[in-house]
């Protein structure tokens, strides 16, 4: 009962937070797509066209990057500060922690939802054909969530530690975008390269399982894919504890 009870207020809430931040902006929801859109165009102006990428696909590459990516850039930059904006319901109500992490988290995956949609009206516009292999895509989907959470519950727990950990954050993010094969492919390095930039940046195997899986119909490693699975999966686990653990201590970070 007490998971039912948790998993409605992370789903209330996320749907709530989407519909505040519709009505800020006169264009509203379709901020969901037009934002990625705009960060594709400009990427693919710098780097396609200035630039001169070689590659034919670049744009397919560059739209299968980019906008899974943006779900876990949007996510941790998100959930970062999640606590500490709940300052308010925090100082009125006994709401666990996790809880206002987890449905900025969900937040964050409904708008994907439509930036998924996004991407695969592009795929089949541009005639890429369904495969077998697709039938993978929910296990990058479920170890993509899984990395995005464990990420955004650690983010939130050094904001409130320091709150100078956003300006880290946000440069983390940018690390990240540029290591992890946005706009170039890690497969044109030498394979020992290739093995450790999958092996230390579990975003960059999962970008990259994207594009074998939707542009060119190829199997993924399955076996690399399920490690990231259950290190993320064990990452969340002990960090639900230690914030269940620290309910008190949290509250009075966010409330001094």
């Amino acid at each position: 009962m007490q998971l039912s009870r948790e998993l409605s207020f992370i789903d209330l809430t996320a749907r709530m937070g989407l519909r505040a931040d519709a009505a800020v902006f006169y264009l509203g929801y379709l901020w969901w797509v037009l934002e990625p859109l705009v960060f594709v165009g400009i990427f693919y102006f710098v780097f396609g066209v200035l630039l001169d990428s070689p590659r034919a696909d670049f744009l397919a590459f560059l739209i299968v990057g980019k906008l899974p990516f943006q779900w876990f850039s949007g996510s941790l930059s998100g959930s970062a500060t999640a606590i500490i904006q709940g300052q308010q319901l925090i100082a009125q109500s006994p709401v666990p922690k996790a809880l206002l992490v987890l449905s900025r988290v969900q937040q964050t995956s409904y708008k994907q939802l439509a930036v998924f949609g996004l991407l695969f009206t592009y795929l089949f516009a541009t005639g890429v054909p369904v495969a077998p292999t697709w039938l993978w895509l929910p296990i990058v989907l479920f170890a993509q969530y899984l990395l995005i959470t464990a990420s955004s519950l650690g983010a939130a727990i050094l904001v409130c530690v320091a709150r100078d950990f956003t300006k880290l954050i946000q440069l983390f993010i940018i690390a990240m975008m540029f290591s992890s094969g946005v706009f170039w492919d890690p497969r044109a390095l030498s394979p020992e390269l290739q093995h450790y930039i999958f092996l230390f940046n579990p975003i960059a195997m999962i970008l990259d399982c994207y594009r074998q899986l939707l542009m060119y119909q190829q199997a993924i490693d399955i076996a690399h894919l399920a490690l990231i699975i259950s290190a993320a999966a064990a990452v969340n686990a002990g960090l639900l504890y230690w914030i269940r653990r620290h309910e008190t201590w949290l509250a009075l970070r966010v409330l001094s």
